[in-house]
């Protein structure tokens, strides 16, 4: 029996109807069908771990070169494992924890062990402060990524002023270094084929050539601007550079605000009539910031949709 995903089929700003589609009404969704990868490397509000799959299925059956130029927790990238990749973000020590899991994973491992005997010695909450004032002293990735397995639900708040996280501990206890070991190796093997880069999306998706893939995963503008890097994003000049991309033969695919409120409220964006060429709306699940602002209260009624948006 075909397996059946719910999606929402939408026009700009107005759902059509709900329908509920078969992988095989679509030949390129079934030609390009990815397993689901459930082990996150690191934990990150907004990740696409849970759905990265879904995503990855309207990619494009074949491309030359698979670009990412706001990789976060690289749920699509890990979940893909594309033979050639070029990942990047703006921020330093996040880019610094790919880039050393690519160089050396028992670096990786080695940060998170250490910081996890702290767990052992000191508890979690003196651990997670020890820890977080570390990296407000120096930022670092060794730090951030202790930080990101630990905090509350992988809400990353960064001050706008200085730069220095506030994100408050979690509730859970923090993956025990033997597992976060096997974490690593996985994403070692399935990043392999990927260069990390510390850049602008612009640098990046300006080198992009005919053939290429983007998948951009950008700061919802409707929902993350109390997160890292959200206030000094313009989605306006990223709709710019897409079109660029667009218009040399790039396809590149968007995911940005989509529905909030269990479908009640669609986010308006300003997006240029002709960009794109399909727009998809993948639910996932109550929100997870509404959750962090709203802790105990059931949030029945904050699912959340994502809006895939595809040039091609």
């Amino acid at each position: 029996m075909q397996k059946v995903h719910t999606i929402l089929v939408c026009g700009y700003n107005n759902i059509v109807e709900t329908v509920a589609v078969q992988q095989v009404l679509f030949q390129d969704i079934a030609a390009g069908l990815v397993k689901p990868m459930r082990e996150q490397l690191l934990k990150w509000v907004g990740n696409k771990q849970r759905f990265a799959h879904e995503i990855a299925a309207f990619f494009p059956k074949q491309f030359r070169t698979y670009i990412e130029p706001f990789l976060g927790s690289g749920a699509v990238l890990g979940t893909l494992a594309p033979p050639r990749a070029i990942a990047s973000d703006s921020f330093g020590p996040l880019i610094e924890i790919w880039q050393t899991l690519r160089a050396d994973p028992e670096i990786v491992k080695s940060w998170y062990k250490c910081r996890y005997e702290l767990v052992v010695k000191c508890g979690k909450l003196e651990a997670y402060e020890r820890v977080m004032a570390s990296y407000n002293a120096n930022p670092n990735g060794a730090d951030l990524l202790f930080i990101s397995r630990t905090c509350y639900g992988g809400v990353m708040r960064f001050r706008m002023a200085d730069g220095h996280c506030s994100t408050p501990c979690g509730i859970h206890a923090p993956m025990p270094p033997e597992r976060f070991c096997r974490r690593v190796d996985l994403w070692s093997e399935r990043t392999r084929g990927a260069h990390f880069l510390r850049a602008d999306y612009r640098e990046v998706m300006e080198d992009a050539k005919p053939g290429d893939l983007i998948y951009c995963d950008p700061p919802y503008s409707h929902s993350q601007t109390i997160l890292y890097g959200a206030q000094q994003f313009s989605l306006t000049s990223l709709l710019e550079e897409i079109e660029r991309c667009r218009s040399r033969g790039v396809a590149v695919a968007l995911s940005i605000d989509g529905t909030k409120k269990s479908g009640g409220h669609v986010c308006s964006l300003p997006l240029p009539p002709k960009l794109f060429v399909r727009e998809v709306f993948l639910s996932c699940g109550r929100s997870m910031l509404r959750r962090f602002q709203c802790p105990g209260e059931s949030l029945d009624g904050e699912v959340v949709h994502d809006r895939l948006l595809l040039t091609y």
